[in-house]
């Protein structure tokens, strides 16, 4: 097992009227996404995300739990969190998965006044994790 997740950090946006657990859920998906974090990696523990960023443990708890159940994480019980060992495979589905995807970001931005230029423009920002969105403030989920 690789242990490198152990250095991801997450950061919460208060103002973004996300819920806290699909904040933690999101930036692990995104991480993935980036090449970040890898199969393998080892995710930061409940305790540590839950002390850095002053929330309650069940928050993070139910965003690993849903990160599992979705089949993103394993939990191996007194190991801790690791990304998956299949995410990330590609395959045909994953590929009209994807497709998909697109589709859906660009109509929304569209829907919301953006180009699709200013949509690529901030998902490189994800993909760098400089989307000037992240903050680290402490406060309760």
């Amino acid at each position: 097992m690789r242990d490198s997740g152990q250095n991801f950090v997450f950061r919460l946006d208060h103002s973004s009227g996300v819920s806290v657990y699909r904040q933690l859920m999101d930036q692990v998906l995104g991480a993935v996404a980036s090449g970040r974090l890898k199969p393998g990696d080892q995710l930061p523990t409940i305790r540590k995300v839950a002390v850095d960023l002053a929330i309650n443990p069940n928050t993070v708890s139910r965003s690993y739990r849903e990160l599992e159940q979705s089949g993103a994480v394993d939990t191996q019980h007194g190991s801790g969190c690791f990304i998956s060992e299949s995410v990330g495979q590609s395959n045909s589905t994953a590929s009209r998965r994807l497709g998909q995807l697109a589709l859906e970001a660009a109509a929304r931005a569209g829907a919301n006044g953006f180009t699709v230029d200013q949509l690529i423009t901030e998902l490189r920002k994800v993909e760098l994790g400089t989307n000037g969105r992240e903050q680290n403030h402490a406060s309760k989920d």
